[in-house]
Order: C-alpha cells, then sequence, then structure tokens
C-alpha cells in the first residue's frame, strides 16, 4: 500500500535565496529517487501543496503538484495547508509550518532572529519567535543543515535534542549551468581577482572586505563583488580604489565561471546557519577564505583558510598570503573539490526520507530504510 507525504510548496512563490534553493533541490532529488524507485521508496508518493499563484517551472517526473485553497501567504499556511494535508505526514522544507499540526517534519535551517536580530525587521522577528518554539514542540521532528544550527535551536527555542537531526545540504546545483565565460570579458576580468558575493545584510560582512581591500599591499589585481550589491553600502567605507569592480546581479551561469576563474573566494559572514557560497565556490575550485565561526568550518572542513571576521587586518593578512602563493592556491583548490564531495543533494534527500519516516516515537529508521541512513 502506498503512503502519502505532502511537502509545503509555499516557498515555491518566493524568490529564491540559499532557504528556497534547499527546498527547490529536496524535491528535485527526491522526484529523481522516486521516479528510480530508490530503496523504500516505492512505497511511498509526494504531492506538493501549494496556494494557487503562479509557480515556477520544476520539471518533476513523479512528484505531483496540488494546488488548494483560496487563500495565500501565511494564512494558507496556517489555516488552509493543514486541512489538505489532514493525516498525512507533511514536510516543510523552508522554516515556516502550520503551528498545530502534529504530524509534521519542520527543517529550521538557523537561529538567526535570535543571535543576529539586527538583520530583520521587527515584525518578521516577532513572528519566528512565536513560531520556532511552538513547532519545536508540537511538530514530529525537527531537521536542520549543521551542528551549529542544531546546538543554536536547542539553545534559544528549546526544542529536545531527541526530535532534532542535522541532514547537510547538497552541492550540485552549482554544476548544472554551463560557465558562461563571457562575463569575464563583459566586466573586463582580465587580471588575477578576488570575489566576494554580497548582500544588503550587514550580517555578512562586507564593510571589513572593503576595509581589507584599502590596506592590501598588492599590485595587479582586481576585487570583484558579484550580487544583489549596493555600491553606496561600500561607498559609505570611504574612498575605493579603481580596483573594485561592482557586477550587481549575475546569472547562475555567470557566477560559476567567477568562481571558476578567481584567485580566491572571501566569506567573512559573522552568522550562517550552513552557508552555500564557501560550498559552491569549493565545488568549482575556488580557493576560499571564510570566518571561522558559526556553520562554516563545518561545511569547509580543511579545505579553507580562516579569518577573524571582527578583525579587518586579519582578512586582507589572509587574502595576501593566499594571492601570493600559487601553489597554496593549487592545495586549497585539491581539498576544495575533496571537501566538497562529501556534499550532494541526494544524500540529503536520502537521509531526510530515512528521518521522516522512522518511528516517531522512537526515531528509530525502519529496517527496508536502514541503508539509506548509513550515509549520515
Amino acid at each position: 500500500m502506498t503512503q502519502t507525504i505532502y511537502i509545503n510548496g509555499r516557498f515555491l512563490t518566493h524568490p529564491v535565496t540559499g532557504v528556497q534553493r534547499y527546498g527547490l533541490e529536496l524535491i528535485q532529488a527526491l522526484d529523481d529517487l522516486s521516479s528510480r524507485k530508490a530503496e523504500g521508496f516505492e512505497h511511498y508518493e509526494f504531492i506538493v501543496l501549494t496556494p494557487k499563484v503562479e509557480l515556477p517551472a520544476l520539471n518533476l517526473s513523479v512528484i505531483r503538484i496540488k494546488q488548494v485553497g483560496a487563500l495565500k501567504g501565511h494564512l494558507w499556511e496556517q489555516l488552509e495547508l493543514p486541512v489538505h494535508a489532514f493525516r498525512h505526514l507533511l514536510l516543510n522544507p523552508c522554516n515556516t509550518a502550520p503551528l498545530f499540526k502534529r504530524k509534521q517534519a519542520v527543517t529550521l535551517h538557523d537561529a538567526a532572529v535570535y543571535a543576529v536580530p539586527d538583520t530583520y525587521s521587527r515584525l518578521f522577528r516577532l513572528w519566528y519567535k512565536i513560531m520556532f518554539p511552538a513547532l519545536g514542540l508540537l511538530s514530529q521532528q525537527i531537521l536542520t543543515c549543521s551542528t551549529f544550527s542544531k546546538d543554536q535551536l536547542i539553545r534559544y527555542c528549546g526544542i529536545p535534542s531527541s526530535k532534532m537531526r542535522v541532514i547537510p545540504h547538497g552541492r550540485e546545483h552549482v554544476l548544472r549551468a554551463a560557465a558562461d565565460h563571457e562575463v569575464l570579458k563583459k566586466h573586463g576580468l582580465d587580471k588575477p581577482f578576488v570575489l566576494a558575493v554580497s548582500s544588503m545584510s550587514p550580517n555578512k560582512n562586507f564593510g571589513s572586505i572593503v576595509k581589507a581591500i584599502q590596506h592590501l599591499n598588492v599590485e595587479n589585481v582586481d576585487f570583484v563583488i558579484a550580487g544583489g550589491s549596493n555600491p553606496k553600502l561600500f561607498q559609505e567605507q570611504g574612498e575605493l580604489p579603481d580596483s573594485v569592480k561592482y557586477l550587481g546581479y549575475v546569472e547562475e551561469e555567470e557566477l560559476r565561471a567567477l568562481y571558476e576563474h578567481a584567485a580566491c573566494f572571501v566569506f567573512p559572514s559573522f552568522y550562517e546557519g550552513f552557508g552555500f557560497p564557501p560550498l559552491e565556490a569549493m565545488t568549482c575550485g575556488c580557493p576560499v577564505i571564510a570566518s571561522h565561526t558559526a556553520s562554516i568550518p563545518e561545511v569547509c572542513g580543511e579545505a579553507a583558510i580562516y579569518c577573524d571576521p571582527y578583525d579587518w587586518r586579519d582578512i586582507a593578512s589572509k587574502i595576501q598570503r593566499v594571492l601570493e602563493d600559487p601553489d597554496l592556491q593549487d592545495q586549497m583548490r585539491a581539498r576544495g573539490f575533496e571537501q566538497s564531495s562529501k556534499f550532494s543533494w541526494e544524500r540529503c534527500a536520502k537521509e531526510t526520507f530515512a528521518a521522516i519516516t522512522a518511528d516517531p516515537r522512537t526515531h528509530e529508521i525502519p529496517i527496508n530504510n536502514a541503508s539509506r541512513s548509513e550515509t549520515g
């Protein structure tokens, strides 16, 4: 007899950031495993429930998308989603879920609203600080992406450790897009360059990158900031050298090419539940300089050179060290390939499936799922 697992697809109505990337890749990997009838999957079907709005094309083989209800947003998720999921298991991949459904698993990616509250609006903080402890108390299982995030969620939300399972994300998404090397010509990147991926969040600590750039003693090197950056944010730090180039938003194909050609990638973030960018950079063969804080050492292992995000002088020192040592760059590329190979979306999907189909009373994985647990 086939059992149905519903997936909360509300995230499909949002722009794609790291959390939405996880949801998309998890569904694609579950679909692939289901279509191949991987061990245990032949006994289950997955159905994604979404509001009745326009959705991106997912190109799924066997997982169905079912648009239900008359509401949208939080009201749809809290009032209509649990009705349509009814007595079935509901998997919520992107931080939010109906508060009063017990037969569900929820992926909480971090505890940033507690640890770095200034990153979020007051209303956003209030809602998440209500929701996270409630979900931790009432839901059958809580998944998260790093041991760091697990410890943070236990600390701030009081979620029992016995309810939690750490399942790292994957990395193959960055390799699906063919590298568009024209981005180098378009922006005149004909010299070695240091790459950073920007956002508006102060948590990303790009002010320290700017200070490090201003005090580096290197010549014939460009500094590239890609992503949704606002030049005014950096200009507030003072006069910048002409070697700093803002590319703004870049397509996935362009980002892959930047990773592949950069002398190194700098990621001095203060707080990350997982941290996709350094994993993507390592996957593309780019040496990584990253913060020694939060979950980042879990992701980068021994492949990265670590810096103190609170000390721009240390960031500058680490950048200079890598730029001046081509042999070190080669060693870091090799270690990065090895480290990033430990992460895959198939593994993430298998471990998620094993976790959510385990006995909710004991969290023991059934015999027919046992082989999947060996990947953890």
